[in-house]
């Protein structure tokens, strides 16, 4: 346990959504803040964006509420749950810019999205777009749709990267301003927008592109998943999606599963049932036409008697945030040891860095490096080799990164995080290396 934050005060603080001042102004990123998490000794951690990382003193907050509701379960969820959540939504919907009654915490960026297509009403002609880089539990849902209702189909953007943002712009609105062509004037479409690519990690012009959505008439649902903690003034107020979804247990130290859904007052009456209908479902049968009201926020507030820990731990994942420096100084940091541990790792496997723009555009705190393996067109040995590539840096190395098929080469992601130093892509470099030579021999002799 980490004996300069204060544990008892963070949980304290965590359930009234206020912080403290930051820890003294010697404290550094790097090896330094391996103490605040529990990786067991030896493991690198370069894969913070698929599953997120418990820091001690979120872990110990959740300890203690856990206690807290087991004192008195009756007391707690009659009297006294809705006050904490309604004060880590508040907390969160400052951070991205948005009033506090249009943010509800779901399990997952998956499960929002699933909220939000579920409820749409829809109709013959309408068009879901998705990008060929959506991420696939997100497209599956779309699939799911369009196999459900017959009148509603798919559209798909390319995108191979690297691209420029300015190239992505032209393509997306060429593309929309395509599809509204070819619809009847009836129809709606929906686009959905990855803010940041899962595979490859990167930054999507978002904003941009919700822009184009305004001016076509066309219903934005964003991929917010690796968002919040990664991205630097998200300002939803300013942006004005229609939909967005970001997880807080990535890159914000939140418990695993703890997502915010964002819609906005427009918008709400569009989701007239939580996932999961809550005992608090208004049926419009039973009400009169002109006071009817989904009730949003109240349907999102008791979905069950659920563990509430993972969406109360907002609070104290961003009082930790604060406490070792705040949201700049750690995005700063991680920005910057993505490209220079990128471009060490590129070295160290002879490849590029998939992002080479002079401004970086495509990097946030992730970066994808190119992997000495044969392109291959076969989904089954792609499957294999994917598998191989993961057993071999777990079990044999002891280090975690995503490696993924695109564009016919081979890549590697990183995240880069406050715990992680160069010399950690450089180790990966070597077992990379190794494994990939493994590969090599294994699935492409002749």
């Amino acid at each position: 346990m980490a004996p300069s934050l204060s544990l008892p005060t963070l949980a304290d603080n965590a359930a009234k959504g206020i912080s403290e001042s930051p820890l003294a102004s010697n404290i550094s990123f790097g090896y330094s803040m391996l103490k605040y998490f529990s990786f067991e000794p030896g493991y690198i951690n370069l894969n913070n964006g698929s599953f997120g990382s418990l820091p001690k003193p979120v872990a110990e907050f959740c300890v203690q509420h856990a206690a807290r509701v087991e004192a008195n379960p009756d007391r707690y969820h009659r009297l006294e749950f809705a006050e904490l959540l309604t004060a880590a939504r508040a907390r969160v919907a400052r951070l991205i810019g948005a009033d506090t009654d249009e943010c509800v915490f779901v399990p997952s960026t998956t499960a929002g999205i699933n909220t939000i297509l579920r409820n749409i009403e829809w109709s013959s002609g309408d068009v879901i777009i998705r990008f060929s880089t959506t991420y696939q539990g997100v497209e599956r849902v779309a699939r799911y749709i369009a196999d459900t209702h017959s009148e509603v189909t798919l559209s798909t953007v390319e995108l191979t990267f690297p691209i420029s943002h300015q190239e992505i712009v032209k393509r997306f609105r060429e593309h929309v301003v395509g599809v509204k062509a070819s619809c009847h004037s009836s129809s709606r479409v929906y686009a959905i927008i990855d803010s940041v690519v899962s595979h490859p990690g990167v930054a999507l012009p978002w904003k941009q592109m919700t822009q184009i959505c305004r001016e076509e008439g066309v219903c934005s649902i964003i991929d917010a998943a690796h968002s919040i903690g990664q991205e630097m003034n998200i300002d939803l107020a300013s942006a004005q999606p229609d939909f967005w979804v970001s997880n807080c247990h990535k890159w914000l130290f939140a418990k695993r599963g703890s997502t915010v859904l964002y819609v906005p007052k427009r918008n709400q009456h569009i989701i007239k049932s939580a996932l999961v209908t809550s005992w608090d479902y208004p049926s419009p049968k039973e009400s009169a036409p002109a006071a009817y009201d989904t009730g949003f926020v109240l349907q999102h507030e008791w979905p069950g008697a659920i563990d509430f820990s993972p969406y109360l731990s907002v609070c104290a994942a961003m009082d930790f945030r604060e406490k070792i420096g705040g949201e700049q100084a750690i995005n700063d940091y991680c920005h910057k040891l993505a490209l220079e541990g990128g471009r060490k790792l590129a070295s160290a496997l002879g490849g590029c860095v998939l992002d080479e723009s002079p401004s970086a555009e495509l990097t946030l705190n992730m970066v994808n490096v190119q992997l000495p393996l044969p392109p291959t067109t076969s989904k089954e040995l792609q499957g294999k080799i994917d598998s191989f590539l993961e057993y071999e840096l777990l079990h044999k190395h002891n280090v975690s990164s995503v490696h993924f098929y695109h564009g016919g080469s081979w890549w590697v992601r990183c995240s880069a995080q406050i715990w992680n130093e160069v010399s950690d892509f450089e180790y990966l470099g070597k077992a990379l290396s190794n494994a990939c030579q493994e590969a090599r021999s294994k699935f492409f002799a002749d």
